[in-house]
């Protein structure tokens, strides 16, 4: 039996459709900013509230909708949830070996301005891994990093989802840009150089943006040097990678730039005062980090469980690599057909039974549903192989290792269900037709449709948690859109994917992992609370500078 979606189920009308699909979305926002649930009691209450929704008011068989829930339930286990108990697992082994309190030690002889360290690490060094692996990966990791130098677990979380919005668009070797291609037809080229003529605004204001959240106008302007320092030179990296050499390249090459001219800056300039927060103790936090003196090579090998895990991710990361750990290399190095031949045997692509080709779209084409399985392939086996170099590294005992293991999957069982239940919630909302809906009301909005082209994007990645997924699922709409209104389909494009990026920091499936890395299981509503306010405003600013590009600035399309 075969299912099709119907995208106005009630009464035929779309916007009462569209309220209708409203309806999980605006439940998870009260759940969490208003009733303060626990995130794996949102998770799994708005799942069931979209399961009705689908099969109540959408019509979808209880079978397909139920088989959906376990698509999206699997891919957050592999590899959403695997990042994330792998990325706290190699934490947890530097703290409990004792080399966590060098490398505070080291990037507290850079500064102890917890400002300029927050720059250091949660926008630059974020936006690394975010180019190298994507996913939870930047947040999970540089937000724990912060929370071992000292920072409040809420603030690092938050600090760290904030400044992850800068990279998205190009995150994971520039998939999300990638991606839209197939559907629409138009190059990545194209689409990288106008997102890279929209994020660059973003780059310089994040880092500004955040230590105004941390520390408030007057300490802000104190570092103000720092700030521009650390924002120009990423923009500037940003802007000409994106439009000169593609979409692959740009968060790694403008994090490296980034992190290597503030580190420089900082040998030569220095704050007027030192930033802590309230809670600490300047003298004792001084004393603590002049007490120790490290040698260069103590220092390097603290740091090498993060290079050893930057060079496996950025390996994981190379589209021929990545085809052989998949199984899918077509290539003739002997290397890489040996792992393709390893990758092969462990990538598994089961049929979803009942949903696989059930399901028919809007153009009457069939919808395949597969279990993807890259057991190789998947980011968090490169951080767990770097995590079992770390215990050569660390020199901590296999009996350490495997307790340390245990103890981290003990730790993540509720932010696992958490990310597994919202997974489910976005899989279901696509098959059903939900999403759809939800775009295609959007998209009526005629004159101001540019305003609200980003909205799109942020949508789509609230609800799936990843710019890639949003636009495979509303770049067609896009150009659709664009096209029947008179707007650049590039830029429409474009819009969706910079727009996207704002929607990561409230996405269930971030808020959860970030609550996972920092030891705030169940705390997740006051993450929500935290970010949701800045998303908000952050979307509008996108909206409003689209809208310009559309109708003042179409000089900058390329």
């Amino acid at each position: 039996m075969q299912w099709k979606q119907d995208f106005t189920p009630i009464a035929d009308h779309l916007w009462l459709s569209a309220i209708v699909a409203l309806i999980p979305i605006l439940y998870f926002f009260w759940a969490l900013a208003v009733k303060r649930m626990k995130g794996h009691i949102a998770g799994v209450t708005t799942l069931l509230l979209a399961l009705l929704i689908s099969v109540i008011a959408y019509r979808m068989p209880v079978g397909m909708a139920v088989m959906s829930i376990t698509q999206g339930a699997v891919y957050g286990l592999l590899p959403i949830g695997w990042i994330i108990i792998t990325s706290v697992f190699l934490y947890k082994l530097t703290v409990k070996s004792g080399y966590f309190d060098i490398i505070r030690n080291s990037v507290t002889s850079i500064t102890e301005d917890r400002r300029l360290q927050a720059l250091l690490i949660a926008f630059s060094f974020g936006a690394f891994l975010e180019g190298a692996a994507g996913f939870g990966a930047p947040v999970a990791i540089s937000a724990a990093l912060l929370v071992g130098l000292g920072f409040n677990p809420l603030y690092a979380a938050g600090i760290c989802l904030i400044a992850n919005t800068a990279p998205v668009a190009f995150g994971a070797i520039g998939i999300p840009i990638i991606s839209m291609e197939g559907p629409t037809g138009i190059p990545a080229m194209e689409i990288s150089k106008m997102v890279g003529r929209q994020l660059p605004f973003l780059s310089i204001f994040i880092p500004f943006y955040l230590v105004l959240i941390m520390a408030g106008w007057k300490k802000t302007m104190e570092v103000l040097p720092a700030i521009i320092v650390s924002g120009v030179s990423f923009a500037v990296t940003q802007y000409f990678s994106s439009n000169f050499l593609g979409p692959e390249l740009p968060d790694i090459l403008s994090a490296l730039v980034s992190m290597f001219a503030l580190a420089v800056f900082l040998k030569f300039w220095k704050p007027k005062s030192t930033y802590r927060f309230s809670t600490e103790s300047e003298v004792a936090a001084t004393a603590q980090a002049k007490a120790v003196s490290y040698t260069g090579g103590q220092v390097f090998k603290a740091w090498s469980p993060f290079l050893v895990l930057t060079a496996f991710i950025s390996l994981w990361g190379i589209p021929q690599v990545k085809a052989a750990l998949t199984g899918h290399y077509e290539g003739t190095n002997g290397l890489l057909k040996l792992i393709n031949s390893i990758g092969y045997h462990l990538t598994f692509m089961p049929e979803v039974p009942g949903l696989n080709n059930k399901i028919i779209n809007a153009s009457g084409q069939p919808i395949a549903a597969v279990y993807k399985l890259e057991l190789l392939g998947a980011a968090g086996t490169a951080i767990l192989l770097a995590a079992f170099v770390t215990k050569f590294i660390v020199n901590v005992s296999w009996k350490d290792w495997g307790r340390t293991f245990i103890e981290t999957l003990d730790e993540l069982k509720f932010p696992i269900i958490t990310i597994a239940s919202v997974v489910g919630f976005a899989y279901v909302t696509n098959a059903s037709g939900m999403s759809t809906t939800l775009g295609m009301a959007l998209a009526k909005t005629d004159a101001l449709f540019p305003f609200f082209s980003p909205f799109l994007g942020w949508l789509g990645v609230f609800i799936t948690g990843s710019d890639t997924s949003s636009n495979l699922l509303f770049s067609n709409l896009q150009k659709v859109t664009a096209t029947s209104i008179g707007m650049d389909p590039v830029l429409a494009l474009a819009a969706n994917s910079s727009g996207g990026v704002v929607g990561k920091m409230i996405s269930p499936q971030s808020i959860a992992v970030a609550c996972a890395a920092v030891g705030l299981a169940g705390k997740e509503s006051d993450l929500f609370r935290f970010t949701v306010k800045h998303s908000i405003f952050l979307i509008i600013l996108i909206g409003i500078l689209v809208f310009l590009q559309s109708n003042v600035l179409s000089w900058m399309i390329p």
